[in-house]
């Protein structure tokens, strides 16, 4: 079944949205299962790759289309990998001392935004000098069309009703199975809207002016950083690791301080010397 029950009436007094059943296998071959979170990472580089042809297409991306297929590789790996090592150092450090071959256990889950963001920002480095264009200009480049593939993800992890909310009252709270009956933030939900539609939208705009090399990459870092700050005080703390300072900053906010920081340092004060600019 698809779709079950969406909605749950606790008593007279108190009506809660339910999360609603959706099967997160998209397609059961019998030898092989199709997810939904995993079908998001493919729409999310799809959908990316086709705004970037446009936007070659327009004089505003410094690949060629020959290049930017090269590219979408690249990108693909550094999300992989680096999400994949990002969780294990930052969420599960223990286990990865104890069991190094947890490392390559991808079939369990566990992707760390961090991680993939670092694999992202390596790859596209080592990518830029490859074909001799400034890595900066390739960030702000690409920067814009990041949002499109964290909102899907978001999707993804609704989906599979992981990554849930704190307990709340509110009226759009939901109740997921596999967290109990209480009912919680749908904190996927918002991490989708803001992630996704309100970043994507402003870097899009913010993007289409022309703007001082690395400013474009600022402002994602930025915004994004902002944006999931904000939505950990209502998202669930990583049980094993609940709060990491003074009782209330999550792992996910800690790791975020580091990417406002760089990005008000490349929105506000970095400048490209003449002679290091690209054209």
């Amino acid at each position: 079944m698809l779709f079950g029950d969406a909605f749950h009436t606790n008593d007279l007094e108190q009506c809660r949205m339910t999360y609603p059943l959706i099967d997160p296998v998209a397609l059961d071959l019998g030898f092989l299962k199709i997810h939904w979170y995993g079908l998001m990472y493919v729409f999310g580089f799809l959908g990316g790759y086709a705004l970037t042809l446009r936007r070659i297409a327009l004089g505003r991306f410094p690949l060629t289309r020959e290049q930017m297929s090269d590219f979408l590789g690249w990108i693909a790996l550094g999300v992989i990998l680096g999400g994949r090592v990002g969780y294990m150092v930052f969420y599960q450090p223990d286990r990865l001392l104890d069991e190094p071959f947890s490392l390559v256990y991808v079939w369990e889950g566990g992707m760390a935004f961090h991680g993939g963001l670092l694999g992202v920002v390596a790859l596209t480095w080592l990518y830029a000098r490859k074909v001799d264009v400034s890595p900066l200009a390739l960030g702000d480049a690409l920067a814009p069309v990041i949002p499109i593939g964290l909102g899907l993800g978001r999707i993804g992890n609704f989906i599979g009703g992981e990554l849930w909310g704190r307990p709340t009252d509110v009226p759009w709270a939901m109740v997921f199975p596999a967290a109990g009956p209480d009912p919680r933030h749908p904190s996927q939900l918002y991490q989708f809207f803001l992630e996704g539609i309100v970043l994507f939208a402003v870097l899009w705009w913010f993007s289409s002016h022309t703007r001082r090399r690395g400013q474009v990459t600022g402002l994602f870092l930025v915004g994004y950083g902002l944006c999931r700050f904000v939505v950990e005080f209502v998202r669930e703390p990583d049980a094993h690791l609940g709060f990491v300072w003074m009782n209330w900053m999550t792992m996910g906010q800690l790791l975020t301080v580091p990417m406002i920081l760089v990005g008000l340092w490349l929105l506000l004060i970095y400048r490209e010397s003449d002679r290091a600019r690209l054209s």
